[in-house]
């Protein structure tokens, strides 16, 4: 059988239109976003701190490195913790376009400083460097938040190292981004270490992209699995009924209702020796069963139950020994293993009630 697709696929992260373009801009003073919306060209200005308080920018370089070494990457979080925020659906001040865990997973990321060569401005940005794109933030210190300002595709985009002038004042570690649709970004680094790590990370990204397209959906996917946070399931359910199914059977998805719960099992029957690991949907009417591949790019269609006609029995609740069996006339016992207590305690609430 075929892959079953409900929606029109994008082939590639690459062909970004112009809702998924967002062009960055300097105006004057202040940092201001260039969005191809609906009216093709409108520039809305970010303003500044207020003026009476002074700005944290980067007006030297080592406070960022200070910042690092003794309060976290920022505001006392770690890079994985600023990592699980962007990916966490926290609201991101001005987001637009698809969520962030749509872009794949996050190769790199630090805290660096735009320069500005007209108000020789230094602002702090955050950025974010997806396996085919380039995220940058400005931040807002009083409110610990990021601000959106830009979603770049790598494949587009030009970057080298500026040299440094040995008769001018200029900071060191510079790196400047440009393309034909994005007027030239110049970043400083906290230092030289920090400066090679970028241009390593974009260069090899930048011919993935090229040689190497990923489709959208499937960097969702690798990312939302396992699904051991709440975020994660709720992202996971809205994918499952969207996404391709190969060796589809029955009505389609959308057919069988909202899913009430999905998690992550094993699964032994009578007839196979081993643990099969299996996505399993909870639906009104339903149990669908999933399988995904080792790379975690296709799922593909196992069955489904009808919740009415079966019933679980606990087996086990120790630590380590998550079981119980799924029972039913028409079909033969399944030994389900759950990773984790919520997911059993779940599935027993779920399966057990009236």
């Amino acid at each position: 059988m075929g892959c079953c697709s409900v929606t029109q696929r994008h082939t590639g992260v690459d062909e970004v239109g112009p809702d998924e373009i967002e062009l960055l801009e300097l105006s004057g003073d202040h940092l201001g976003v260039w969005s191809l919306g609906e009216s093709r060209l409108q520039l809305s200005v970010r303003s500044s701190r207020d003026d009476n308080q002074p700005p944290s920018c980067c007006t030297s370089v080592p406070q960022v490195e200070q910042r690092r070494n003794h309060a976290g990457v920022l505001w006392g979080k770690s890079r994985e913790e600023l990592h699980g925020r962007i990916f966490s659906q926290q609201p991101i001040r001005g987001w637009e376009g698809r969520p962030a865990h749509m872009y794949g997973e996050i190769i790199h990321s630090s805290l660096m400083c735009l320069h500005s060569k007209h108000s020789k401005e230094k602002r702090e940005h955050f950025l974010v460097l997806f396996s085919f794109h380039l995220l940058l933030l400005s931040l807002d210190h009083t409110k610990q938040d990021f601000i959106y300002e830009g979603m770049l595709p790598l494949s587009g985009l030009s970057f080298h190292i500026i040299p440094m002038d040995n008769d001018s004042c200029q900071s060191p570690h510079m790196f400047e981004i440009s393309s034909s649709m994005v007027h030239p970004k110049i970043f400083i680094c906290p230092n030289a270490a920090e400066l090679h790590t970028w241009m390593k990370h974009m260069k090899d990204r930048r011919h993935k992209s090229r040689t190497q397209p990923s489709s959208p959906s499937h960097c969702a996917l690798s990312y939302l699995l396992p699904c051991d946070e709440h975020w994660k399931r709720e992202e996971l359910k809205k994918y499952l009924l969207h996404a391709p199914i190969w060796e589809w059977e029955g009505s389609p998805i959308q057919h069988m209702g909202p899913p009430d719960y999905v998690s992550v099992v094993h699964i032994i029957n009578t007839h196979r020796q081993g643990l099969q690991e299996r996505l399993m949907i909870l639906f009104p009417q339903d149990i669908l069963l999933l399988s995904v591949d080792n790379k975690q790019l296709n799922i593909t269609y196992q069955g489904r139950l009808p919740r009415r006609g079966v019933r679980a029995t606990e087996k086990s609740a120790l630590p380590g020994r998550l079981e119980f069996e799924l029972q039913g006339e028409l079909m033969e016992t399944l030994h389900v293993s759950c990773t984790c207590l919520e997911d059993y305690q779940n599935w027993i609430f779920h399966l057990q009630r009236a």
